[in-house]
Order: C-alpha cells, then sequence, then structure tokens
C-alpha cells in the first residue's frame, strides 16, 4: 500500500514524459526547443542549489523512471517507412510488426480480419512496413503471409515468383487459417501489385467469394503490363532484395502479368467481377510498372476505382510507393471502415516516387 501510494505521488509529481516510444512527446517537444533556444536568465542569477535539493531531484528522477509509461502510448507501434520496409526486407522477411496475433479477437467496430498479399519479388517485411502496423493500431486483426518461393528466392525475401494459380491456392489455405482461428465470418484482403492480382482467382476459380466481404487492390496488375513495365518491376525489385532481374524476368509469374497473357485472358475471359465481394481499386498516375496505369482498374458492379491524383493532384508516389501514401491509407481505412463515398484524404505523407 506504502509503494503504491509513492507511485501515485511520484506519477503527480514526475514531469511530463520526454518522451513516448523513444520520440519527443508532443507535449514537450516545443518546450524542449524553446529552452534549448533561450538562455534562462534566471537560472544565471540564481545561487548554487542546495545539496538536500539536488538529492531530492535525483530521488524523483530515479523514481520517475521507475514509473510505467502510460498503457495507451506503448500501445501504439510505430509506422515504419520505406527505409524500414528495405531493412526488413533484409533481415525479417517472414514477419511484420501489427500482423498475424493468431489469438486476435475481431471487435464490432471491426469484425472481418484483414488479410495483407504482397506483390512480385518482395514479401510481407516490405510492403507492409506501414500498412499493417496501421491497422492494428486502429483496431484491426490483421494479417499477412509470403507465397510464391522458388530456387531464387533467397530464403523469404523475394516471393510471388511461382505460378499465380498455385499461389493463389496458398492464399485459399491461409484465409481458411484466419477464418477458424478469429471465428469471423468473413476477411477484407488489401493486395498490392501482383497480391491484387491473384486473390481474383482465389474469388473466381476456389470458390472463395463468401468468405470475402472487401477486396482492395493497390496498383493491381489485373489486366497486366507492358513489357517495359515487367521489366521496370524486376530491376526496382531486384535493387530492394540483390535479386537477379534477368533471372526474375523469366518467373511464371512475371510472365503470367504481361497485358493479353494467357493467364489473364482466361481469368477474366467471365468478366472483372462476380456477385458478393466488394470491389475497390487505388492506383497512381505515376505507375511506371502498371503500365497504363489504367489496367488496374476493375469493370462491374459493387466496384470503385481511385486514381489517387484526383484527390490530391500533387501526389506522386509510384507503384511501390503506394502502401506506404498517407492519402492512399486514409483511403483505405475509410473504405474498411465508415466507407463514405464522399471521403477526401488529406493531401499531406505522400509515398516514395519510385
Amino acid at each position: 500500500m506504502l509503494m503504491n501510494r509513492l507511485n501515485r505521488a511520484t506519477v503527480a509529481s514526475c514531469p511530463r514524459a520526454v518522451s513516448v516510444n523513444g520520440f519527443p512527446h508532443p507535449d514537450r517537444e516545443a518546450d524542449i526547443q524553446t529552452r534549448d533556444a533561450t538562455p534562462d536568465a534566471g537560472m544565471i542569477a540564481q545561487d548554487p542549489p542546495h545539496p538536500r535539493r539536488v538529492l531530492a531531484y535525483a530521488l524523483l528522477s530515479l523514481l520517475c523512471w521507475s514509473v510505467p509509461a502510460p498503457a495507451a502510448a506503448s500501445d501504439q507501434l510505430p509506422i515504419g517507412t520505406l527505409a524500414d520496409a528495405a531493412q526488413a526486407s533484409a533481415f525479417t522477411p517472414e514477419r511484420v510488426p501489427g500482423a498475424n496475433d493468431w489469438n486476435c479477437v475481431p471487435t464490432a467496430a471491426h469484425p472481418y480480419p484483414v488479410v495483407l498479399v504482397h506483390g512480385t519479388m518482395v514479401n510481407m517485411g516490405f510492403t507492409w512496413a506501414a500498412l499493417a502496423p496501421r491497422l492494428k493500431n486502429a483496431g484491426y486483426c490483421v494479417y499477412a503471409l509470403n507465397y510464391g518461393h522458388n530456387a531464387f528466392s533467397l530464403g523469404q525475401r523475394a516471393g510471388a515468383l511461382t505460378d499465380i494459380a498455385a499461389s493463389a491456392g496458398a492464399l485459399k489455405t491461409f484465409i481458411d487459417r484466419v477464418l477458424a482461428a478469429t471465428k469471423a465470418p468473413q476477411v477484407d484482403i488489401v493486395g498490392h501489385s501482383q497480391g491484387g492480382l491473384l486473390p481474383h482467382y482465389y474469388i473466381k476459380r476456389l470458390g472463395g467469394a463468401p468468405q470475402v466481404h472487401t477486396f482492395i487492390g493497390l496498383a493491381p496488375s489485373n489486366h497486366g503490363t507492358s513489357v517495359s513495365g515487367l521489366l521496370a518491376l524486376v530491376k526496382k525489385t531486384s535493387l530492394i532484395n540483390g535479386f537477379n532481374w534477368a533471372t526474375a524476368a523469366t518467373t511464371a509469374s512475371v510472365m503470367q502479368q504481361e497485358t493479353g497473357s494467357p493467364f489473364i485472358t482466361a481469368l477474366f475471359a467471365d468478366g472483372d467481377t462476380i456477385p458478393g465481394p466488394n470491389y475497390v481499386v487505388i492506383a497512381t498516375a505515376k505507375d511506371l510498372i502498371i503500365t497504363p496505369y489504367t489496367q488496374s482498374f476493375l469493370k462491374g458492379n459493387a466496384v470503385r476505382n481511385i486514381t489517387i491524383q484526383d484527390q490530391c493532384p500533387a501526389d506522386d508516389t509510384g507503384h511501390i510507393g503506394l502502401p506506404f501514401d498517407g492519402p492512399t491509407i486514409q483511403n483505405l481505412l475509410n473504405i474498411l471502415g465508415a466507407n463514405d463515398p464522399h471521403f477526401k484524404p488529406d493531401c499531406r505523407g505522400y509515398g516514395n516516387s519510385v
């Protein structure tokens, strides 16, 4: 009881936290800057502090360090940057903060688990470094998988290289596991690049439509891309993971994403969508990999196609930068949440132009 009273007294006496999770506390940052920029004339004129006062401050500081930080601050995961993503791709490609808590229980506010599907030659650690913790912080149960590995995948660093239909089978197995663990009736899917294409095979050819509530594609390769776009894809992603781009250009999934490929022709021969899921595509006019960028768009009922520059003309985010783009993430949170059709994002925090 005495220790509890001491802790309460210490909390009341302690100055506001200088930092939260290693970053300056927003209430203290301005104070610190002002203090550092403006000399304290009062301190110059004062006598040296009494030894007892020095001891009191030392004890108070020790107690302040021992008091746990407020739970709300520690619950929030840091949001990864593109630099964080590159580091994760090299060292922890098999995991990403915020994803794959198999004890997560969906809430009434967020009843559908979100499944994240990365694109060609990358991994979950890279693609979802910003979005996975952002969704987790917002209260969602978040899950991500790596898939499509072969002898050239450098462990799990360069994924989504094998046949897309086979990868869709891996996605089906993963979603079945998510639904069993969470007891949710459906999932929401967010896929980037090839990760926005292959769920169509799961939905249309593997009976996945009843399990999908909303399917969001970020710059998906739905209707394929040009040869120059494919070369841009493998060259840029090779810079991320050190993969030999000439080898990558001959892998099954890369060839399947060329405009007019037998895979894409067969997949969409009966239309872009089927009844059940809600479909959303978010694309960037600055995309140099899906060329032209309108190849991402879908036709059909329950479809919404968004070009991010229609909302934020100055946003120059590219294909790889889209999952890190502020307006894109704001749109995504709206679609998964309130789903306001008139939503307009705050035009700031743009993604990288790659």
